[in-house]
């Protein structure tokens, strides 16, 4: 994969509050602006950063793609502080959807952190399909970024949810193997796996690096060598 594989011009947009009509956006947005100013003094800037967020989503709801990205970004600077990843992921997912000139390397990064901290599955399975819908059809990237999927839905999914999860990333990566090679049988899907070299995560899991090394460029927001020496048993 290569930066040529990667087109900016496409962006999700799942977020739910889109179902939501721009009048009840508005008041909810109020709302939300109400709690920001209603925190005690005692208030953590981690709970400040999520009304913040949560502030951001629903601007990029109201297509303030420009106030939503500056907001997410202030937001994601103290969820990375205090080692919040989840939040910070989610703000990178705020943050992608916001379609502004850093928003793939916001991407990449959330991507990064959400494969290298132990954060809730289906946040990292939907940063791994930003990625496989950002990417052409022939692109190995797409590929790469499916079988991180499934892998991490495998390693990480609570025994409640795994089947779910398991067979929703199982599903997408036989969609990407089918729009990559026109796979359609399990025989197929077999081959494909070998011919790519996916079955085994100290393959694939540096390849994806090297997709997210594409992603970001040089506008990583931290340093990666600092936050892997905080994940345990370093």
């Amino acid at each position: 994969m290569n930066s040529d594989d990667l087109d900016p011009t496409l962006f999700g947009d799942t977020l739910a509050v889109d179902t939501q009509s721009p009048a009840d956006l508005e008041k909810q947005l109020a709302l939300f602006r109400q709690h920001l100013e209603a925190l005690p003094p005692t208030a953590s800037a981690v709970d400040r950063a999520r009304i913040e967020l949560d502030i951001a989503e629903t601007e990029l709801a109201l297509e303030r793609k420009e106030a939503a990205w500056e907001r997410a970004r202030r937001a994601f600077d103290v969820f990375l502080a205090n080692q919040a990843w989840q939040e910070a992921v989610e703000a990178c997912n705020v943050l992608f959807q916001t379609e502004q000139p850093a928003s793939l390397a916001a991407l990449g990064m959330g991507v990064w952190l959400g494969v290298t901290f132990p954060i809730a599955p289906d946040t990292t399975v939907a940063m791994l399909q930003h990625i496989i819908d950002e990417t052409p059809p022939d692109a190995d990237g797409a590929a790469v970024a499916a079988i991180t999927a499934h892998y991490i839905a495998d390693i990480r999914s609570p025994e409640d949810k795994h089947e779910s999860l398991t067979f929703l990333t199982q599903n997408l990566l036989g969609q990407v193997a089918k729009r990559h090679s026109n796979v359609m049988t399990q025989e197929q899907l077999d081959a494909w796996l070998d011919r790519l070299e996916l079955r085994d995560p100290r393959i694939f899991l540096p390849r994806l690096a090297r997709v997210v090394e594409v992603l970001v460029g040089d506008q990583w927001w931290f340093d990666r060598d600092a936050l892997r020496a905080l994940l345990p048993d370093q």
